[in-house]
C-alpha cells in the first residue's frame, strides 16, 4: 500500500488515496494534523506529536519543533543525553504517520509519495529521502508541495492552457509556482522560494515584539521568548487572535509574575512588514521565470497554514488583483495532493491518467575559470541546466584546459544561482584524466541528466582520446553514508516509545503539566487534584475505568484551556 505524506515544519498530514477519493488519516487523538514535534522524557522514552508539543515550554532541552529546516546539514540537535540529525528526528514523525496509516488501513504500508517545497535543494532532497528509509518506507516519489495543491484543486480538470499561481507558506518555508494545464498534463514552468521564510519568522516577530513593549519581563525570560521554548503557546494564540480580530493581549506567566502586554492587528502586521518584502521577490522570479503576467494567471492559489494571516492575503490580492482561491484548508491542500499523486503511483482506476512535469528549482553547474584578455578570473560558475528547466533533463556544455600540459581536469559540482561559484552549494567533485597539451586543445563534453527521484548523473567524454568518467553525485559533506544510516536505524530501533493506544493518556497527562505550570492559587490545585484521579484509573490497567476517566480528565482540562490544538 502506498500513501501520500505532508512532512510540515509545523505539523505532518498522511493520506491514501482509497474509494475513488483522496482521504486524509486521523492520528490516535482523532486529529488529522500530526505536530512535528519530538520530546524525550526522564525515563528515555520517545513522544511523538502532541504530546511532545505540550513540553515546549516545560521540557525546552528535551524537545524540539522546526528541525525540518536543518535537513540536509550535519547540524545535530540535542535532547537530554541524545544527539539526533534533522532526518532522524523526520523519520520518528513519518514512523507515527505510518502506523496512523497501518491502523486505518489494517494493512502494513511499506511506500511513499513524500511532499517537499518546492525550492529544497539537491541535499534537503536527499535528507529526505533518507528519512523515509530510516521510518521503513520506500519513497516513490518527491513531490513538490505547490504541485500537490494543484493536484488538490484539480487544476488538471480546468480549461486547456490555463496557468495558475501557487502561494504555499508554510510553516518554515516558502514556495511560489506557477502551473500550466495541458492536454493532459500539469506543467510547472517554474518555481521560487526561501527555504528560510515562514509562519515560524512571523511567530519569531511577535515575540519579539512583546519583548520590546512588555518592560517587566526579566532578561532572561526575552532571551528564552525569543530562543523559541518559553511562552511559545502564547505567542502562537495572539497570532491565532489576531487573524480574527483586531486586536489581542498576549500574557506570559514567569515565576508566578504574569505579564501581559496589548498588540494590535496593525503593530503586528508592521513589525512583520520586513517578511513581506521578502515574499515578493519569489513570486516576482517565478512570474519573470515562466514568461507570464501576472494579469494573465487563471487562479492565485493559496495554501499552506500561514496563508490564514489576513496581512498575507491582503498582499496576495494587492499583488494579483483579485481574491485568492482558498477553498480547500489551506492546512490539508498539500497532504490531499500528496494522496492523489499516491493513488496516481497506484494506478488507481478512478484516476485519470495526469503527467506531471516539474522543474529544476536551481541552476546545476561547474566552477571555471576564465581567461578575460592576458589575466584570469577564478572561481566563476558556470551552468549546465539553468534553473526551471523541466525535469528530468540532459544539458551539455564542452570546456577547454587552460594550461600547457595539463592532465587533469576538476569538476566542482555546484548548485545555486551566484555568478561566485564558492557562493553555491558544492555537490561533489569529479577528476578527469585528459592528454597533456597546450592550453585550450584539449576539451571535455560534460553531461549532467536530473531525474524525477533527485539524482544528478554526470558524464564526461574527452575529445582526445574519447575516454570517459562517470559519477553520480552525492553530497558527502553534509549526506549521511550508508554507515551513518545504518548506525541511526539501530539507534531508532533501540528508542522507547509509548503504545499508540496511550499517545492520548500521554497527551492529557504532559497537557496538565503545561497547564499547571501556568496556572496559580485554585485553578493550579484542580489540576493536580484531576492528574491525580486519571493516574489513579491508569494503575487500574481496566479499560473501561480508564475510558471514563480520560473523558473526565479531558473534559476539566478544556474548561480551563480554550486555547488550540494544532
Amino acid at each position: 500500500m502506498i500513501i501520500g505524506i505532508d512532512l510540515g515544519t509545523t505539523n505532518s498530514l498522511v493520506g491514501v488515496f482509497k474509494d475513488g477519493q483522496p482521504q486524509l488519516i486521523r492520528n490516535a487523538l482523532g486529529d488529522f494534523a500530526t505536530p512535528s514535534a519530538v520530546s524525550l522524557d526522564d525515563e528515555g522514552h520517545l513522544l511523538v506529536g502532541n504530546a511532545a508539543r505540550e513540553r515546549t515550554s516545560t521540557h525546552p532541552d528535551r524537545t524540539v519543533q522546526a528541525f525540518k529546516r536543518w535537513m540536509g546539514t550535519d547540524h545535530r540537535i540535542t535532547l537530554g543525553p541524545r544527539t539526533f540529525r534533522a532526518e532522524e528526528l523526520s523519520a520518528l514523525v513519518l514512523q507515527s504517520l505510518k502506523a496512523d496509516a497501518e491502523a486505518f488501513l489494517g494493512e502494513p504500508v511499506t511506500e511513499a509519495v513524500i511532499t517537499v517545497p518546492a525550492y529544497f535543494n539537491e541535499a534537503q532532497r536527499r535528507a529526505t529521502r533518507t528519512a523515509g528509509e530510516l521510518a521503513g518506507l520506500k519513497v516513490e516519489r518527491l513531490l513538490n508541495e505547490p504541485t500537490a495543491a494543484g493536484l488538490a484543486y484539480g487544476l488538471q480538470e480546468r480549461a486547456e492552457h490555463t496557468a495558475f499561481l501557487v502561494f504555499d507558506l508554510g510553516g518554515g518555508t516558502f514556495d511560489v509556482s506557477v502551473l500550466e494545464y495541458f492536454e493532459g498534463v500539469v506543467e510547472v514552468r517554474a518555481s521560487a522560494g526561501d527555504t528560510r521564510l515562514g509562519g515560524e519568522d512571523f511567530l519569531h516577530a511577535l515575540a519579539r515584539l512583546f519583548t520590546e513593549r512588555c518592560t517587566t519581563l526579566p532578561a532572561p525570560a526575552r532571551e528564552a521568548l525569543l530562543r523559541g521554548g518559553l511562552g511559545w503557546r502564547a505567542i502562537e494564540q495572539a497570532k491565532r487572535d489576531l487573524s480574527d480580530k483586531d486586536s489581542a493581549t498576549m500574557s506570559l506567566q514567569h515565576d508566578g509574575v504574569v505579564h501581559t502586554c496589548p498588540v494590535t492587528r496593525a503593530d503586528f502586521e508592521a513589525a512583520c512588514e520586513p517578511l513581506l518584502q521578502r515574499l515578493r521577490r519569489p513570486i516576482e522570479r517565478a512570474l519573470n521565470d515562466a514568461q507570464i503576467d501576472a494579469q494573465a494567471l487563471g487562479e492565485v492559489v493559496l495554501v499552506g497554514g500561514a496563508s490564514r494571516m489576513p496581512m498575507v492575503r491582503h498582499l496576495t490580492t494587492r499583488l494579483f488583483q483579485r481574491l485568492p482561491l482558498r477553498t480547500i484548508d489551506p492546512d490539508l491542500a498539500i497532504a490531499h495532493g500528496a494522496a492523489i499523486q499516491a493513488g496516481l503511483k497506484a494506478r488507481d482506476a478512478a484516476l485519470d491518467e495526469v503527467v506531471l512535469t516539474d522543474v529544476m528549482p536551481y541552476s546545476l553547474g561547474v566552477v571555471v575559470n576564465e581567461r578575460v584578455g592576458s589575466r584570469v578570473v577564478e572561481d566563476r560558475f558556470s551552468p549546465i541546466i539553468e534553473r526551471n528547466t523541466p525535469v528530468p533533463v540532459s544539458r551539455m556544455q564542452t570546456y577547454w584546459t587552460m594550461q600547457d600540459g595539463q592532465s587533469l581536469v576538476r569538476l566542482d559540482i555546484r548548485q545555486g544561482e551566484s555568478p561566485v561559484a564558492s557562493d553555491n552549494l558544492h555537490l561533489g567533485k569529479l577528476d578527469v584524466p585528459v592528454s597533456p597539451g597546450p592550453a585550450g586543445s584539449v576539451s571535455v563534453a560534460v553531461r549532467f541528466t536530473y531525474d524525477h527521484n533527485g539524482l544528478l548523473e554526470v558524464d564526461v567524454r574527452e575529445s582526445g582520446t574519447g575516454k570517459t568518467a562517470h559519477t553520480l553525485v552525492r553530497n558527502s559533506a553534509t549526506e549521511m553514508s550508508d554507515a551513518e544510516v545504518e548506525a541511526a536505524l539501530a539507534q531508532l530501533r533501540l528508542l522507547k516509545r509509548h503504545p499508540r493506544d496511550q499517545e492520548e493518556n500521554r497527551y492529557l497527562l504532559e497537557r496538565a503539566k503545561r497547564l499547571y505550570e501556568d496556572r496559580l492559587g485554585e485553578e493550579r490545585t484542580a489540576i493536580q487534584s484531576w492528574m491525580n484521579q486519571f493516574e489513579t484509573a491508569l494503575d487500574t490497567q481496566d479499560e473501561r475505568i480508564v475510558r471514563t476517566s480520560r473523558r473526565g480528565f479531558k473534559d476539566a482540562l478544556d474548561s480551563i484551556d480554550s486555547g488550540f490544538r494544532f
